[in-house]
């Protein structure tokens, strides 16, 4: 899978979603970064999308995470812009739910890598014509053999 990405419209930020989908696997941490409006939860309801989750897949913001059941594997999203402390982040108890699932959190650098042993960093921006962006930055062989496999 390419490392870098051009996102000219937001159905293309929703199929780098999908296509994350093809190589996820339980247990897996992906953190979404960037700026608002670079395509953070667009590219969760394309993961979500074709997963398989039936139900509509919108930014978790006030409620912090949502679980979306009955996909190939359940999808738990989450919003740590509200979040200031790793302490916060163990309060959400997410570790319990973490085996099983994919995991994706949105503004969680710097509080939620700890919860696997790998993870794969999303990077995404939005540049001054309004394009999107993306960057996959794998930490650990497993996520960088998927990528380059």
């Amino acid at each position: 899978m390419r490392r870098e990405h051009v996102l000219p419209t937001v159905d293309d930020t929703r199929a780098l979603g999908a296509a994350l989908a093809g190589v996820v696997a339980p247990g897996d941490l992906v953190v979404l970064t960037g700026p608002l409006g670079a395509g953070k939860t667009a590219l969760t309801q394309g993961l979500g999308a074709a997963l398989g989750v039936g139900e509509p897949v919108t930014s978790p913001t006030f409620v912090i995470a949502r679980v979306h059941r009955g996909g190939r594997l359940p999808l738990v999203h989450v919003d740590a812009y509200r979040l200031g402390s790793v302490a916060d982040v163990d309060d959400l108890d997410l570790d319990a739910s973490t085996e099983e699932s994919v995991t994706v959190v949105e503004w969680g650098a710097g509080l939620v890598e700890r919860l696997a042993d790998e993870h794969l960093e999303v990077r995404l921006d939005r540049r001054d014509d309004d394009v999107r962006t993306a960057v996959l930055l794998p930490h650990g062989p497993g996520w960088t053999a998927r990528l380059d496999g």
